[in-house]
């Protein structure tokens, strides 16, 4: 019976401590799979100096600025009071209001401003007491204006972060603690080096695969140890990423995807319209993998390595056929959980689809919902591609590390005693 499915990253805390000989091993084996590993970390760390945004502005940032006066500015206000009146239409009835803040901060702190506040903004709710966000624009020749710009959410966010990094230290303890240490890394590589280089004349797929591969290295052996597991579950996502470049790449030039499909996208077109944004939907597709090819490929080869740890006498076409047995059961639940991801992102999208009354072929080739369909249909043939060759890489080096005889007869005559014991 092949072995269930399991999300299991990592040994079982409650088997016995490995011998030295197994400790031997498995360094054995670490050391075989980074004579792979050093020259992509190599290749890693040079495209990232080659790469990196020399910091100063791009065409985008230098036309994004031209829209906001200069001196813009976003203090918080506290509603004091709250009057609403009717801005609507007889067709379409809207309550609107004016309301009075306080400024909580900035160089206006203290002042009192009158704002008015749409009917999204009312219909939404907002009561005397919430804390806005405001724009102060100092441009004016009569002072300073005031507007509305969105809802303070500051505490309700850092309450739910704080949370969630309790809970994942409570349970994880360590380990999870260092994932989180691995995620602060990889905010900082996505913030100071993959959104300005893609911003840049750089090649979007280049800064993608760079920025993800930096991110990969730092944040598995970060969470989950530098061990003969990690080097593995590494091999098999870094063969998923690449495998997602160059699907996606022949696949948004096949089906001809402009990226020009949503408000942002056209935003970013105003700004600076020699951006590649096919370039950019296959950046995305890269960093859309990251986290499921990374579950996957070490839940492959933190199977393979205990399978191959409770029976080193194994073939290695048996160990990788036990460890697809995992492998498949994985797949079939990661498969769904791309497929319902991506639709629940896409859900207003295919309301307005509805809406349209269109028929469904020529929903599913347009270049909206095609740009989805293609991201899932690339993320989920690298993950299932990564399975196998995680699996086999895994096995290999298991193999290739060699088996400790003496634990081998160990193992061996155990087994013959429980024979003859029957």
């Amino acid at each position: 019976m092949p072995p269930s499915h399991s999300h299991s990253h990592g040994p079982d805390p409650d088997a016995p401590p490995p011998s030295p000989e197994t400790v031997r091993l498995r360094r054995r084996a670490v050391w075989l799979m980074l004579l792979f590993l050093v020259p992509v970390g190599l290749a890693t760390v040079v495209g990232l100096f080659v790469l990196w945004p020399t910091g100063e502005p791009t065409r985008a940032e230098q036309v994004a600025a031209t829209y906001l006066p200069p001196g813009t500015t976003y203090p918080e206000g506290e509603v004091v009071s709250l009057e609403e009146f009717d801005c609507g239409n007889p067709d379409r009835p809207a309550t609107c209001a004016r309301a009075v803040v306080e400024v909580l901060d900035g160089e206006g702190a203290g002042d009192f401003q009158q704002i008015e506040l749409d009917a999204v903004v009312v219909a939404n709710g907002v009561e005397e007491g919430d804390t806005l966000v405001l724009t102060r624009d100092t441009s004016a020749e009569d002072g300073a204006t005031y507007g509305f710009y969105d809802y303070a959410r500051g505490a309700p966010m850092i309450t739910l972060a704080v949370a969630f990094a309790v809970v994942v230290g409570l349970v994880a303890r360590w380990r999870g603690l260092a994932s989180l240490v691995g995620l602060g890394f990889a905010f900082f590589i996505m913030l100071q080096f993959m959104l300005p280089g893609l911003l840049s004349e750089s090649s979007p797929t280049m800064v993608a695969l760079v920025g993800s591969a930096a991110i990969m290295f730092v944040v598995l052996y970060l969470a989950h140890g530098f061990t003969a597991r990690t080097t593995t579950a590494l091999i098999g996502t870094l063969f998923g990423l690449f495998l997602v470049a160059v699907l996606g790449s022949l696949s948004v030039s096949a089906a001809r995807l402009t990226g020009l499909t949503s408000e942002d996208t056209t935003t970013l077109n105003n700004y600076d319209p020699t951006l590649s944004f096919s370039g950019l939907v296959l950046a995305g597709i890269v960093v859309a993998g990251l986290g499921v090819l990374n579950d996957v490929t070490i839940t492959q080869a933190s199977a393979v390595w205990q399978l191959h740890e409770v029976d080193q006498g194994m073939t290695w076409r048996t160990l990788y056929d036990r460890g697809m047995a995992v492998g498949r059961d994985h797949i079939a639940s990661t498969v769904y959980t791309i497929v319902f991801a991506y639709a629940g992102a896409a859900l207003p999208l295919l309301l307005l689809f509805e809406l349209y009354n269109q028929p469904w072929d020529v929903v599913l080739t347009s270049s909206a919902l095609a740009e989805e369909v293609i991201r899932t249909l690339v993320g989920s043939i690298a993950l299932v591609l990564a399975v196998p060759v995680t699996t086999a890489v895994g096995a290999f080096f298991a193999k290739a590390a060699g088996t400790s005889a003496g634990e081998a007869t160990e193992r061996r005559m155990t087994a013959l005693r429980a024979r003859f014991a029957r």
